[in-house]
């Protein structure tokens, strides 16, 4: 999902000075994420001084292991099926035979380099982080839209901050299963499937409202965004530096890792705004 019309014009922003806002987290080893997911873990496989090489050098290296869902990451359309459908039709069962899904996985997330709106609800309400369970509505984001002076549209992505994400140093904490964790309800879901955006992305695990101790049972808004309307789901953000900034529109820089037949794919996305 790339713009090419103003190639000249971008490049020429990019000169006059532009500032890159990170919108996801460091990747380490126990940090916060879905009991439905494997978690992180790294561990250097080689130290320095474990090979030398005849001129004195070394290296190091390491072994990474981690689920398509841990850390922030990008939900591909063969993430979650519906009465054993995927998006438009696709049989499920069928296909995610051989260990990979031959539709709609993780290589078809497009990389996303177009216009982003961030919808700050917390700052709506007047508060740092939004009440655990809170649901997020559609009335919520149309108001975060006019204060941020941009309504997200057609390819564009949507970041939608509730505060959450300031607990993501306390594992238990940001997991909320007894608390509840705010995040959108179906209608809020709806409204932004009717403004035909490409992705979506909150700071929190599951995207979506979880009330008090419910945890992970049904995820009904992943149905309409994944399933109805092929909208990719960005989970575990990092929005506080986008906040304190105080941007509205920026230039989204999505591209996630092209893992064939993945049902997500780690990613790094970036708000480009003007220095």
């Amino acid at each position: 999902m790339t713009t090419t019309s103003a190639g000249p014009d971008l490049l020429g922003a990019v000169r006059a000075g532009t500032r890159v806002i990170e919108l996801g987290h460091p990747l380490y080893t126990g940090m916060a994420g879905s009991p439905n997911h494997p978690g992180f873990r790294m561990t250097l496989e080689r130290r320095h001084g474990d090979a030398i090489r005849p001129d004195g050098g070394s290296a190091s290296n390491e072994v990474i292991v981690t689920g398509g869902h841990t850390g922030t990451h990008v939900d591909a359309l063969a993430h979650v099926s519906h009465d054993g459908l995927l998006h438009g039709g696709v049989d499920a069962a069928e296909s995610q035979r051989g260990g990979k899904h031959t539709v709609h996985g993780a290589e078809t997330i497009p990389p996303m380099v177009t216009r982003g709106v961030f919808l700050d609800v917390a700052a709506v309400h007047g508060v740092d982080v939004l009440e655990p369970g809170y649901g997020v509505t559609a009335d919520d984001l149309a108001r975060a839209a006019g204060r941020a002076g941009a309504e997200p549209g057609e390819g564009d992505v949507a970041v939608v901050r509730t505060g959450w994400g300031r607990l993501f140093g306390d594992a238990q904490a940001y997991v909320g299963k007894e608390t509840g964790v705010p995040g959108m309800t179906v209608d809020a879901a709806h409204w932004l499937a009717e403004r035909k955006i490409v992705a979506t992305g909150t700071d929190t695990t599951a995207y979506e409202q979880i009330p008090a101790g419910a945890g992970h049972r049904v995820l009904p808004v992943h149905r309409v965004l994944l399933v109805e309307h092929g909208i990719h789901i960005v989970e575990h953000m990092a929005c506080e530096d986008a906040a304190e900034a105080g941007i509205g529109e920026f230039l989204a820089v999505f591209a996630p890792l092209r893992i064939v037949g993945a049902t997500g794919a780690p990613v790094r996305p970036l708000a480009v705004v003007p220095a």
